[in-house]
C-alpha cells in the first residue's frame, strides 16, 4: 500500500500515474484537499491546459489502465483525518507531495505567509506525529522539500549536510536554514522536523530537494487529454520557464530581471515523477538521505533564448527584453549544486534536456493561446 499526498497538483498527478503503472499490484491511495485549484482561481488564473474535476481525473485513469488508484479528499492540517488515515491503510511508503508551493503567493500579506507556513508545517507534523503514534515508524517517508532552503552560496551546495572540523574532530551537520522566502523558510522548518523525527524515533527519510519542476506532460498524461496535469502560467504559480512559454504565445515579451544571468536549479516533470517513483523502489533501513533534484543549472537568460528558438521553429516572433530586478538576488550568481547521489540512485539516466523540453512545452501550449491572452493580468502578476 503506498500513500501519495498531492495527488492533484502538477507533480503529484503525474506521479500517481507513474507509481500506479510501476507497481500495478499495489494499491495507490491518493489524497488532496484540492486547495491548488481555488488558490490559482483566487488570484484570478486557470490551468491553460485544461484539467478535468477530480472524479473525471480518476475515471479517465482506470480507463486508461491505471486501476489500482484510489482518491480521498481530505485536509492534511486536521490531525484526526490523518491518523484515521494511516490507521485504516497502514500504508508501507507514504510519499508526500503536498504544500503550497509558491514563493510569491505566501509575499501576498501577512496572512499568505502565516497559511503558508501553517498549512505545510502543520500537515508535516501531523503525519510524523501519525506514523509514530500509530506503530508506523518503520515506514518509508519519501518527501518532497526544496533546493531553495540552501539560498545562493558562493560554495558548491551539498546534499544536504556540512562536514564541519572542530578541535576534537569532525561532524557532519544538517545545511543551515537559508531560504529567502516564506514559503522556502516553510520548508527548511519542515527539514528540521524531519531531522527531529528521524532523530527520535528512527523513521526511514528520503528528502528530495526539488529545484524548479517544468514542462506539460509526462509520458503517462500524454496517454490521454483528460489526464492531463494543470499547467499554472500566472506570476504566483507559474515557474519560469512556464511562464516564459507563455508569455511568447500570447506575443508578449519575455521579462528577464536584471542581467538573468545566474544560475537555477532545474528538471522536467517527466524526470521529477520518475525521481520521486524511483524513490519509493530504494530498500530503506532506519536511514536519513537527501537528494537534489536538480538535472539542470540554468538562468533565465538561457531560458528566454530556449524559448525564443522554440517560438521561431513554432513561427512566433519572441522577444526578449530585460528590465530592473525588483528582487533582492546576485543577478551572475554561478550556482553549483552536487546532485550524484540524486542522478546515480533516483533519476538512473541521462536527464532530459532544456531545448527538447521546452519545444515541446511549447508544442502543447499552442491550442491554448486564447486562454493565456484571456488571463494575461494574472500572467504579468497586476
Amino acid at each position: 500500500m503506498i500513500l501519495l499526498t498531492g495527488a492533484d497538483g502538477y507533480l503529484g498527478w503525474p506521479t500517481f500515474l507513474k507509481l500506479s503503472k510501476t507497481f500495478p499490484d499495489e494499491q495507490i491511495i491518493g489524497v488532496d484537499n484540492l486547495a491548488r485549484r481555488r488558490w490559482v482561481e483566487q488570484i484570478g488564473s486557470v490551468s491553460a491546459i485544461p484539467i478535468e474535476e477530480i472524479d473525471g481525473r480518476m475515471q479517465a485513469a482506470n480507463e486508461q489502465g491505471f486501476t489500482n488508484l484510489h482518491f480521498i479528499k481530505g485536509d492534511l492540517t486536521d490531525i484526526d483525518f490523518v491518523y484515521q488515515l494511516l490507521k485504516q491503510f497502514k500504508p508501507t511508503t507514504i510519499v508526500h507531495l503536498a504544500s503550497q508551493p509558491s514563493a510569491p503567493y505566501s509575499h501576498i500579506n501577512g496572512r499568505t505567509a502565516a497559511f503558508t507556513q501553517e498549512n505545510n508545517n502543520g500537515m508535516m507534523r501531523n503525519i510524523l506525529w501519525g506514523m509514530h503514534e500509530l506503530g508506523l515508524e518503520d515506514r518509508h517517508l519519501i518527501v518532497t522539500t526544496t533546493t531553495g532552503v540552501y539560498g545562493a552560496p558562493e560554495f558548491k551546495i551539498p546534499e544536504g549536510f556540512l562536514t564541519v572540523e572542530g578541535k576534537k574532530g569532525k561532524e557532519k551537520i544538517p545545511y543551515p536554514a537559508m531560504a529567502t522566502s516564506w514559503y522556502h523558510m516553510s520548508r527548511a522548518n519542515d527539514i528540521n522536523n524531519l531531522f527531529l523525527a528521524h532523530y527520535m524515533w528512527k523513521i526511514p527519510i528520503t528528502d528530495i530537494r526539488t529545484s524548479i519542476i517544468f514542462g506539460s506532460q509526462t509520458e503517462e498524461t500524454k496517454r490521454s487529454e483528460k489526464l492531463a496535469t494543470r499547467f499554472d502560467f500566472d506570476f504566483y504559480f507559474g515557474v519560469v520557464p512556464n511562464r516564459f512559454c507563455a508569455q511568447a504565445l500570447s506575443n508578449y515579451p519575455i521579462t528577464i530581471y536584471g542581467k538573468g544571468e545566474q544560475k537555477k536549479p532545474m528538471i522536467t516533470l517527466e524526470d521529477a515523477a520518475t525521481s520521486v517513483v524511483n524513490a519509493v523502489n530504494m530498500n530503506k533501513d532506519k536511514e536519513y538521505e537527501v537528494f537534489n533534484q536538480a538535472a539542470l543549472l540554468v538562468s533565465p537568460k538561457d531560458l528566454g533564448e530556449a524559448v525564443q528558438k522554440a517560438g521561431r521553429e513554432a513561427g512566433i516572433d519572441v522577444q526578449l527584453t530585460h528590465i530592473k530586478n525588483p528582487r533582492v538576488e546576485k543577478e551572475d550568481h554561478q550556482m553549483e549544486m552536487d546532485n550524484r547521489g540524486f542522478i546515480e540512485r533516483l533519476l538512473k539516466k541521462e536527464p532530459q534536456v532544456l531545448e527538447s523540453s521546452i519545444r515541446q512545452t511549447m508544442t502543447d501550449l499552442l491550442p491554448y493561446r486564447d486562454t493565456i491572452s484571456r488571463y494575461q493580468t494574472a500572467l504579468l502578476g497586476q
